[in-house]
């Protein structure tokens, strides 16, 4: 029986494990090649042969998305694998439409089929979208669960942008490991902070051998997932994070809307600074789509460094940058703090955009007062470090997950500002972390 040719469709994560666990070792299929999307200078690389597989000797290309067509034509691909997060679902379906009008399938895996069995308890923390406040959630569950004695082990979704042979199995214990692994600004934003509160974090690219080492010193497994992607581990309680500032979007991106409907807890962060109707939305949908999960009001509390300086100020607001670029979060914290604490304006960045920071401001065309802080090469960090110090801004404000001013010079005042889970009155994350420790 001839192997049926797939070619799968990715941007640098969520593919390689769907390749990893459903179809390495499958005799019946050949995976032709992976292509690439959503992330900057990823394409035109080659799934190495140390971890593609004996039945891969050379490996597997990479190659941009724009070339699915041809390479169903020129290949005879029977099967496209849709494999990454946070795309509405009017673009899968129209990408569908390509894929089978060019001759092939189009498969959307199944969550379950590709979430690997931990010997260890898993707390899997999921969104709806990218920026609800997954991080700032998994970090507080981490809080409690080592404040109840347990020890454990994080594990972030992957962003394996550099050498991926190199980053199979990566554990991030100190900052040192960010420098040794030579970390992007997007990499840092979800790995600093746990290190900070001294939990460990791995991440990489085979999720197997990832599982494997932190069940070697963890009691419980947090999965810490990435945009909107589903757990790669089967999780004994799986949370979803909703934002109401972005109402209706849990049920119309994939694959968050699979998180949505299939999650055992749905938080509805930033809820002190929605309206009462946009959080009544999400509880509505909530109670049509999954009326057995249990639904947690919580807020995103900000924490400001030197307030006092951003009152009166004309300030540029540099927020993260998957949030406000694909997130489509037309701003970020750092307004939210600017409005608090008083500024009497925001800098429009895109008049002083650089190199990268330009062509991000041309692909993102929502975005005008909020400067997204990308960082996935030294290219694009020095574009940001340009842009910043160009503009006429009296004060900076930096609401990402990092301090950015490790990585960047910058010649004006500044201020970080960060954000943390705060529960609220009535059901809250505790409780539920409180219940889960009774349980294990």
């Amino acid at each position: 029986m001839a192997e049926k040719k797939l070619l799968i469709l990715g941007a640098a994560g969520r593919d390689f494990h769907n390749f990893n666990v459903v179809y390495r070792d499958d005799p019946t299929v050949r995976v032709v090649a992976f292509t690439a999307t959503q992330i900057p200078g990823i394409d035109d690389r080659r799934y190495p042969p140390e971890l593609a597989g004996e039945r891969y000797p050379e490996g597997i290309p990479i190659r941009p998305q724009d070339e699915f067509e041809a390479l169903i034509k020129k290949h005879d691909i029977d099967t496209c694998v849709f494999s990454y997060s946070d795309v509405p679902h009017q673009t899968v379906m129209l990408l569908a439409s390509r894929v089978n009008a060019a001759g092939a399938d189009f498969v959307l895996l199944g969550a379950q089929r590709t979430m690997i069995a931990s010997k260890k308890p898993v707390i899997a923390v999921c969104a709806v979208r990218t920026g609800c406040g997954k991080s700032q959630t998994s970090r507080y569950i981490a809080q409690q669960l080592k404040a109840a004695g347990k020890k454990v082990a994080v594990v972030r979704h992957p962003m394996p942008y550099g050498d991926l042979a190199k980053q199979a199995v990566q554990r991030f214990g100190s900052y040192e490991d960010l420098e040794k692994h030579q970390c992007t600004i997007e990499e840092r934003e979800e790995y600093e902070s746990h290190v900070e509160l001294g939990h460990p974090i791995y991440a990489g690219v085979d999720y197997g051998k990832i599982l494997e080492q932190a069940e070697a010193e963890a009691d419980v497994v947090i999965w810490d997932g990435g945009n909107n992607d589903t757990p790669f581990y089967k999780p004994d309680l799986w949370i979803t994070v909703a934002d109401p500032l972005r109402a209706g979007h849990e049920l119309t991106y994939y694959p968050g809307a699979t998180n949505f409907v299939g999650s055992d807890v749905i938080v509805i962060n930033k809820a002190e600074v929605a309206t009462a109707e946009e959080v009544a939305l999400v509880e509505a949908n909530a109670k049509a789509h999954n009326p057995t999960a249990r639904v947690i009001k919580a807020a995103s509390k900000l924490i400001v460094g030197n307030p006092d300086i951003i009152k009166g100020k004309k300030v540029l607001l540099v927020d993260d940058g998957p949030t406000v670029t694909h997130g489509e979060m037309p701003f970020g914290a750092a307004k939210v703090a600017a409005e608090q604490f008083g500024a009497k304006s925001f800098v429009d960045p895109r008049p002083f955009a650089v190199g990268s920071i330009k062509s991000t401001f041309e692909k993102y065309t929502h975005l005008s007062y909020t400067l997204p802080a990308m960082g996935y090469s030294d290219e694009q960090i020095d574009s940001l470090q340009k842009t910043i110090n160009a503009s006429d801004a009296e004060v900076v404000l930096f609401a990402t997950p990092i301090d950015l001013e490790k990585l960047i010079t910058v010649d004006k005042p500044t201020v970080r500002v960060r954000y943390e889970l705060e529960d609220m009155s009535g059901a809250t994350v505790g409780a539920e972390i409180e219940a889960f420790l009774k349980k294990i």
